[in-house]
């Protein structure tokens, strides 16, 4: 039973948390040098009652929270313009800026909902440089918006947007002096809009995303022992894969969403095994009487990383699924793990420990370069953006637990701190359709 204990830390399944309340905000704590100067002109409506949301004001909190922007203030703005033939561009010049995000919002009978058209110009050259508009249901607004964001910003620096995406997050609440609830909660990626997806009075752990968005893997322990579930996020439906004696730990899905690489520790000792999620068939990729643990894909699905003790201390390993040939991936510092690759499987994230402080680090595979992006205190539990820009990750402040990211290349972070609380074990979702 100690043993079991003790593997269960090493695959990071302590869960420490003392939260009221899971509704996230943002606080931008470092940008970029340069950031680019931008207004985005509050939206017009066209409607007769009042918006649920401001557009405009999402965006330009999306673009100020990818650090590489500066937003002029609405009270220094000279007019409100909403379509092209309006802009003057001399008084945007006045004001220093290079860009000018436009738009109206529409109620769109055909769906009830609304249509939101936008218009981005270069206010140097007077030219309009993106245009066009999305639609859909009422409660669909914030993520128009952000869709929005996510064409301005691929605009203005070539990298795909990923505002648009959501991302879970592990809660407890104590009720009790002995008891806590937990929860599954998902948002969205500026913390906004959580919602339950799975609430228990047993921890909950390392939620992973399939490359669809449509389902969420985690582990359980509500039936007294560790389990893996998968769920769907739309309908609720879940459904247990896996309950061997033992420990069933950390999921990670293939990315064509039909197996998952999980840790088992049946037969004694913490494996690596991917499992057929229609069949439930087997596969044991590792043997070896150290401790393996926190698989994850590449890309491609023909390789898995993976955490393990057996060179003495914790290193990122990756195993060919070809012909399970294993290939040791980390050689500085004495512990690195919860690996993860980027899409294009150039970088490396994971905790990296340095003198003695657990830190989020990224190695460029092709150089061997490792750089550590934070300066916070026992950061861990790194989730990759799709675009691969950005990473978050669970940190202290103070006696608090809050949600950090970071720049894969270190210039921007901010943090995504409960209003009250704790907050852990965060998944960055994949692109969303």
């Amino acid at each position: 039973m100690i043993r079991l204990l003790q593997t269960w830390l090493f695959c990071s399944l302590l869960l420490v948390s003392i939260l009221t309340r899971a509704e996230l905000t943002f606080e931008v704590t470092q940008g970029a040098d340069n950031p680019v100067p931008v207004a985005v002109v509050p939206f017009g409506w066209e409607g007769i009652q009042g918006l649920p949301v401001d557009v405009a004001e999402i965006v330009s909190d999306d673009l100020y929270r990818s650090g590489l922007f500066s937003l002029m203030e609405r009270e220094n703005m000279l007019s409100f313009p909403s379509q092209g033939g309006d802009v003057y561009f001399r008084d945007w010049r006045l004001g220093g800026l290079e860009y000018l995000l436009i738009g109206k919002v529409l109620p769109d009978p055909a769906s009830n909902g609304y249509r939101v058209e936008y218009e981005l110009f270069n206010v140097i050259e007077e030219q309009r440089i993106a245009g066009g508009f999305f639609g859909g249901a009422k409660k669909d607004l914030r993520r128009l918006a952000h869709r929005v964001s996510d064409v301005v910003y691929e605009k203005l620096t070539g990298i795909k947007g990923a505002f648009a995406t959501e991302i879970v997050y592990v809660t407890a609440s104590k009720v009790s002096k002995d008891r806590y609830n937990y929860r599954l909660q998902k948002a969205d990626a500026d913390g906004a809009n959580a919602q339950t997806i799975l609430e228990s009075r047993e921890p909950i752990l390392s939620p992973s995303w399939s490359r669809d968005g449509k389902n969420l893997a985690y582990v359980s322990f509500e039936t007294g022992r560790p389990s893996i579930f998968i769920q769907n996020v739309a309908t609720g439906q879940r459904q247990r894969i896996t309950a061997f004696r033992g420990l069933n730990g950390a999921p990670a899905w293939s990315p064509d969403g039909k197996r998952l690489a999980i840790t088992l520790s049946k037969d004694g000792n913490p494996e690596i095994y991917i499992i057929d999620i229609a069949t439930r068939n087997l596969r044991r990729l590792t043997r070896h009487y150290g401790i393996d643990t926190e698989p994850s894909w590449s890309s491609d699905g023909g390789s898995i990383i993976f955490t393990s003790n057996r060179g003495g201390k914790p290193q990122i390993y990756s195993i060919d699924l070809s012909n399970n040939w294993i290939e040791r991936l980390t050689f500085e510092g004495d512990y690195n793990a919860r690996g993860g690759l980027t899409y294009d499987g150039r970088h490396l994230v994971m905790v990296h420990r340095s003198n003695g402080v657990f830190h989020i680090a990224v190695q460029d595979l092709k150089t061997g370069r490792l750089d550590v992006l934070t300066e916070t205190y026992l950061d861990e539990s790194p989730s990759i953006a799709p675009n691969g820009s950005m990473v978050i990750y669970a940190t202290q402040d103070g006696t608090r637990g809050v949600l950090g990211a970071v720049s894969i290349d270190g210039r921007v972070r901010f943090r995504l701190p409960a209003k009250f609380g704790d907050v852990r074990e965060p998944a960055w979702s994949p692109y969303l359709q």
